[in-house]
């Protein structure tokens, strides 16, 4: 006999109807050689902190005392519920998952999780946990959940072993991200008194929104002027604009360039046309398709993936959690079934084997999006999978027509007086061809009816034009940025793409971006970013509105808090440790290199050096003693506003000042010196209302906390008083 253990229920039944013919039992199916049972997804999770290293005082309180916590050996329990109670319907799945394990009669366990690292481990852990791991295993592998697929599979079962490097990336993303989240989401509530979600891929993603919406709120629009001709010639607007550019201060300098170039003429030094065809767009991968569907429909992240996922467990799509928008070799007779199928349709496709399509070098794990040869009746799905599947299907229609799309492309260049040269681009759809069926990147561009030697009339004038501020992020920016966070000239690849369009390949050379995605330089991956952006939007750091997001207060706060941390959970540290689940997966570094660097991370934040007083900003952890109030006599200590007085309420005090003035972080030292001796030394890196930053001494004088200049510092704007309590 052999057990299947699937991941899902869906995916369980999905498999007996690959099968045929099995009955169904309590918990799991039986019949031609098989038991067929399932997990919930993740049965198990890491155990909390205190399994390793309980609290000094036995509770389960959050305390400095037994953090960092670094355990030697890892250990997994039955997932809980919120209370902290096991959940009763994990509990009694996992009780019949071991007892089939260890049925006499079963003698081979089939891996029939997810085929991704995610998938791969929720099965593994429940093997190990049931302590079966001594019975032979084997892999079922599926890039679809068709019958079948799933009969192709099961005819060609995998070892297991040739999974363990996926497993191991698997376990090494997980104990990774328990060590950040764990150890510095306490770390950082501790400190701050308020909750902060602390993780490898979720600060770097709040940062982001947080910086640009930082540079929209901080930009200051200024004028400058263009020269701009718009003059008609045969009838029709010729618009000219010249890439000088002047400043506000420089209008008379702009309106001279304008003269002389009214006065030196412009004539048409040369006309190209050419005809070509216009190539379609490449297959989704998951955030391509989100793209799209967020740009076209306003659809979340987490509302698309439900969808596609939903779509794929019923058999209408491929594995959706792929960031490849190719397809392997391996598939092109599948590839032919499934064309074959929608030809019925009545969509004029064809195979083609073009490497714009077929191309290994750029597959991972898995290929890209596709229908399956299952093509649901549009009555079977609601509006919203209509669209996804839509969205999908027009784009494997367009890959495959057999009708090309033919352009003819013009440009026209324009010389004035030998001054500066002018460029105008146009392009026409003679033939549409794929255009009918999927969103054409253009549309036409008709130039004016110009010929070489012929004069155009100019009339050039400094036109008005102001900066404009960053763009928030969409869904489709922060996707993009997200893949790849270090394309650092965007210009420069436009410039090149658009060079290649015109010299007829038409696709972009996309080879570089699938090595660094390859290589892990990336935030997140395509199985994990959707759901760590809902997370980040659930706990209300960021906010998505039809398909913007901005940051919020409680993103503000969380990234500036861990700025004053010294907590730096940048790209460049997320995209390293991204690097090295790649290694693992490659067999390069084992899980305990991972882990190292890691847990090097983690204790530089636990052990930073002391710095000077005058640069000090560790305003220490909630609760800590920090002197005697000035006024009352009463002890202060560290809240999670500042500093203040502890004897508010028996005796009214109202001592007590903010640990952020003017930006400005008073560290715990400081605000110990202050009480001690009514006087801090100079702090550096105030700043006032204007955005000036200035240095001064934090002073106590009549039980108010003020700044204090030394006499030779030069005047400056009056910065504001600190706040008080």
């Amino acid at each position: 006999m052999i057990l299947i253990i699937a991941e899902k229920p869906s995916l369980a039944r999905n498999i007996v109807a690959g099968i045929g013919q099995m009955r169904k039992l309590d918990g799991y199916y039986e019949g031609q050689g098989y038991l067929v049972t399932w997990a919930f997804g993740h049965l198990f999770a890491l155990c909390d902190i205190e399994t390793y290293q309980p609290s000094p005082d036995g509770s389960m309180r959050w305390s400095m005392a037994n953090i960092p916590c670094f355990p030697r050996k890892y250990q997994f329990e039955l997932r809980r519920k919120p209370d902290k109670t096991v959940d009763a319907g994990v509990e009694r799945q996992f009780a019949l998952i071991r007892s089939l394990c260890h049925r006499d009669d079963v003698e081979m366990i089939v891996n029939a999780g997810d085929a991704d690292r995610e998938g791969e481990i929720i099965i593994r852990l429940c093997i190990r946990q049931a302590e079966a791991e001594g019975k032979p295993q084997m892999r079922l592998w599926l890039p679809d959940q068709t019958p079948q697929t799933v009969q192709a599979a099961l005819a060609e079962l995998r070892p297991a072993a040739s999974c363990d490097n996926l497993a191991n990336e698997g376990y090494a993303r997980t104990l990774i991200d328990w060590l950040y989240g764990v150890n510095l989401t306490r770390y950082a509530t501790l400190k701050t008194g308020h909750f902060l979600r602390v993780g490898r891929v979720i600060v770097p993603i709040v940062k982001a929104v947080y910086d640009r919406d930082m540079a929209i709120r901080n930009f200051k629009p200024e004028i400058y002027y263009a020269p701009v001709s718009r003059a008609e010639t045969g009838g029709e607007p010729v618009e000219l604009t010249s890439k000088k550019r002047f400043s506000r201060d420089e209008l008379a300098a702009a309106e001279a360039l304008c003269r002389r170039y009214n006065q030196a003429g412009a004539t048409v030094t040369a006309v190209k046309r050419k005809k070509s065809t216009l190539p379609p767009g490449k297959l989704y991968s998951l955030s391509k398709l989100q793209n799209v569907l967020g740009k076209t429909y306003k659809m979340p992240m987490d509302k698309s993936l439900e969808i596609v996922q939903r779509l794929y467990e019923r058999g209408y799509l491929t594995y959706p959690r792929t960031n490849s928008e190719y397809l392997a070799t391996a598939e092109k007779d599948k590839i032919r079934d499934i064309l074959a199928g929608v030809a019925k349709l009545g969509y004029p496709v064809a195979f083609r084997a073009d490497k714009t399509v077929f191309d290994d070098s750029k597959i991972e794990s898995h290929s890209a999006l596709t229908p399956t040869y299952k093509i649901p009746d549009k009555a079977q799905l609601s509006p919203e999978e209509a669209q996804v599947y839509g969205t999908v299907m027009r784009r494997f229609v367009a890959v495959f027509c057999a009708e090309p799309c033919r352009v003819e492309k013009s440009e026209i260049t324009i010389d004035v007086g030998g001054l500066e040269q002018f460029t105008l681009k146009g392009t026409v759809i003679l033939e549409p061809g794929w255009t009918k069926y999927d969103h054409a990147p253009q549309k036409d561009k008709i130039l004016p009816k110009l010929a070489e030697g012929d004069a155009v009339n100019i009339e050039f004038r400094p036109a008005e034009k102001e900066t404009s501020p960053p763009k928030h992020y969409t869904i489709e920016t922060l996707n993009n940025y997200l893949k790849n966070p270090f394309r650092e000239d965007k210009a420069a690849l436009d410039r090149a793409a658009e060079a290649r369009e015109e010299e007829g390949e038409g696709e972009d050379d996309d080879a570089a971006e699938y090595r660094a995605i390859f290589e892990g330089l990336e935030l997140g991956t395509e199985a994990t970013r959707t759901g760590i952006i809902e997370n980040a939007i659930k706990s209300e750091y960021i906010a998505l509105k039809k398909d913007v997001y901005t940051i919020l207060p409680g993103g503000e706060f969380l990234i500036e808090s861990l700025s004053r941390m010294g907590i730096s959970m940048d790209k460049y540290k997320t995209v390293e440790l991204g690097r090295a689940l790649k290694r693992i997966y490659r067999g390069e570094w084992s899980i305990k290199a991972g882990l190292y660097l890691a847990e090097q991370e983690i204790s530089a934040v636990f052990h930073r050096e002391e710095q000077p007083l005058a640069h000090d900003t560790d305003d220490g952890v909630i609760g800590d003693a920090v002197g005697t109030c000035p006024l009352c006599g009463s002890e202060v200590r560290r809240t999670s506003f500042g500093y203040g007085c502890a004897g508010y309420r028996e005796k009214g005090c109202k001592f007590g000042f903010r640990n952020v003035i003017c930006g400005r972080t008073v560290s715990l030292r400081n605000a110990r010196l202050l009480l001690e001796q009514g006087r801090t030394g100079e702090i550096v890196g105030f700043t006032g209302k204007s955005g000036r930053s200035f240095n001064a001494a934090l002073a106590l004088r009549d039980g108010r906390v003020v700044f204090d200049f030394p006499d030779s510092a030069p005047s400056a704007e009056p910065p504001p008083p600190p706040e008080q309590n």
